[in-house]
């Protein structure tokens, strides 16, 4: 069993340090190393708990017009699970977030509920991009690992405060075929059975070492299409223009870089079964580092974390964007026939 070496500091609120339009440290989103060793310490004050963000979802849905909350599940433990929508048109092109199938891959929830607030303001942009494409976003859906309220024990992981798995020590990226869990159940038959999406990102966490290809370039993700030979060609195509969307956007702004995510074909990850099952176009968008892990090489403080979200807001922004003005029809994907594949720092 590991000892731990951390204190965590959990506070509310995404309000203090993050300023989308700029950033306050040099730091990028690809600095050096996990980056928690320096006083030994992983804060998540960027990170809400379950309660504060259901605070967050119902005062959103209280102050706006536009968003509107449903729960559409509970988790083993009984949490609400919660869908916010923004549908103006049926007959217009639906875009669904998803984020947190993995209870200590934090920091595209935060992301996600950046855009949520953006979303619900009264500012002209987003208005007309609300009457040209429906979203949905699906905030965190292993409510219960990000919670660290398992029946299994935590101890050998870095801080003891999130886990991958949901209560039942299940990996929820590996249930969407047999929907043995409640979430993953909840998720397929009041989301993806219910509303016509055309495109799902579904964002996750990856090792804080993943590099560029064979290089020593460390990347501040990786992403990928659906990779299953069930899939319909054409679903596959639409799904790597979402990706050139994203690919594009990110690489533009100077604090990250993209890789080729190495990942499986199965039918039960979600990229796969998803686009299978449905003919919805899914990317997988997985960000640098984790809020906890059994791994000390997974886990990521607190340096890169403003970058990292704000990586995850521009990154759901374009797609909104480029599916609304239908840029995303004329987008070029031949990107992915040269993008380097994620190595590890350190291997051979």
């Amino acid at each position: 069993m590991k000892k731990k070496v951390t204190q965590v500091v959990i506070s509310g609120a995404l309000g203090t340090a993050l300023l989308l339009g700029g950033v306050a440290a040099p730091v990028g989103a690809v600095g050096e190393g996990p980056n928690y060793n320096g006083n030994e310490t992983i804060k998540n004050e960027r990170l809400h708990t379950y309660e504060e963000m259901v605070k967050f979802l119902k005062k959103i849905e209280s102050r706006s017009n536009v968003a509107e909350l449903e729960v559409y599940g509970q988790s083993v433990k009984s949490r609400d699970l919660y869908l916010v929508k923004f549908m103006s048109d049926p007959a217009n092109p639906t875009i669904l977030f998803l984020t947190q199938q993995h209870g200590n891959e934090t920091l595209t929830t935060e992301g996600a509920l950046k855009l949520i607030q953006h979303l619900s303001s009264n500012n002209k942009e987003v208005k007309e991009i609300l009457s040209k494409v429906n979203v949905l976003i699906a905030p965190r859906l292993n409510v219960d690992g990000a919670e660290g309220d398992v029946n299994f024990s935590l101890d050998d992981y870095v801080s003891g405060t999130h886990t991958r798995y949901n209560a039942n020590e299940a990996d929820l990226n590996r249930d969407h075929l047999d929907l043995a869990q409640p979430e993953t159940k909840a998720f397929h038959e009041n989301i993806l059975q219910k509303y016509n999406i055309d495109y799902l990102i579904d964002f996750h966490h990856q090792g804080a070492l993943n590099t560029l290809g064979d290089s020593d370039q460390l990347v501040s993700g990786s992403i990928l299409y659906p990779t299953n030979p069930q899939v319909d060609p054409a679903v596959v195509e639409k799904s790597k223009k979402l990706g050139a969307v994203l690919y594009n956007t990110v690489e533009a702004r100077g604090f990250g870089t993209l890789s080729k995510y190495v990942g499986g074909t199965a039918n039960n990850i979600g990229r796969n079964g998803i686009a299978s099952q449905y003919n919805i176009a899914t990317l997988l968008f997985e960000m640098r580092g984790m809020a906890d892990h059994y791994r000390d090489d997974y886990v990521l403080g607190q340096k890169s974390n403003g970058y990292l979200i704000k990586q995850a807001v521009i990154s759901m922004e374009a797609a909104l964007k480029a599916i609304a003005d239908g840029s995303i029809e004329e987008i070029d994907t031949s990107f992915w026939d040269s993008l380097p594949k994620s190595g590890k720092k350190g291997e051979e």
